[in-house]
């Protein structure tokens, strides 16, 4: 006679603590993200995906999790990604349901002088949490600028030193925000963009443009943070930024972060 398919995950756990995520990490998966330009954009994204199990399961049904990705539309909007939490917390029965998408995002630069586009990849996370109802939504992305710095300016007869500077901005938000948004305010931010093609001309405007602007570590995380104040849509934000300094073996860092209680409670 045939043992049974005995569902040992449904059973109490041998220690009874609640755990707070349970999951599967690191899955890729092919993906369409929006695309403020062109409509839709085809990447692949690492997936992280997540429930909370009480004390009263020893195991979560891991398969499930697969089983909602093969059913899900596999587009990320706002309006996806609560689909898809609320359809993990059916299938796996939890209160709290987690999911991330970490990516690259291309985005078309233009060279300064010669005029030359070429597609830049940028570092984006998509992070979504369900607790009963309420969904937070978490845009994060990297964006390297270049920095120039102004005391080293100030004090040198023949230049200055000039590093790549990394700006992370990570934000909650209401509804929506495009990806492009975020990585204009960060481009901004510092002494100048940096750019995945150049001939010399445009080395020549780059190396100029960013030696009249130079800026501090301090002032890239000020400038972003100035922009992201002026977004309503923003509940709050982090903004981290570290310079890989050319003539120290240390980073220079600097961060800045903002919780708005009012804007949530209208959210």
């Amino acid at each position: 006679m045939s043992k049974g398919l005995e569902d040992i995950q449904n059973t109490p756990a041998d220690v009874p603590l609640d755990i707070n995520r349970v999951g599967i990490k690191s899955l890729k998966l092919p993906l369409e993200v929006l695309d403020k330009q062109k409509g839709l954009q085809h990447t692949v994204a690492e997936v992280d995906l997540s429930v909370d199990l009480p004390k009263e399961f020893k195991g979560t049904h891991m398969s499930r999790f697969l089983e909602a990705l093969a059913s899900w539309e596999k587009k990320l909007s706002y309006e996806s990604l609560k689909k898809l939490l609320l359809d993990l917390q059916h299938k796996l029965h939890a209160k709290q349901a987690h999911v991330s998408f970490v990516f690259p995002y291309f985005l078309e630069q233009k060279s300064p002088a010669s005029g030359q586009v070429f597609e830049m990849d940028f570092l984006a996370k998509v992070e979504g949490n369900m607790k009963g109802k309420e969904l937070s939504f978490v845009l994060k992305v990297d964006v390297p600028v270049m920095t120039v710095c102004p005391c080293s300016l100030a004090i040198s007869d023949k230049g200055a030193h000039s590093q790549r500077t990394f700006v992370s901005i990570t934000a909650q938000i209401k509804k929506f925000l495009w990806l492009e948004d975020l990585i204009e305010i960060a481009l901004k931010s510092g002494s100048s963009p940096v750019y995945p093609l150049l001939k010399r001309e445009d080395e020549k405007k780059v190396t100029e443009n960013a030696f009249s602007n130079p800026t501090f570590v301090e002032d890239v995380v000020r400038n972003v943070a100035r922009e992201l104040n002026d977004l309503d849509n923003i509940l709050w934000y982090r903004v981290e930024v570290e310079s890989y300094e050319s003539i120290h073996n240390h980073s220079a860092y600097a961060i800045i972060e903002s919780f708005d209680s009012t804007k949530l409670n209208k959210s």
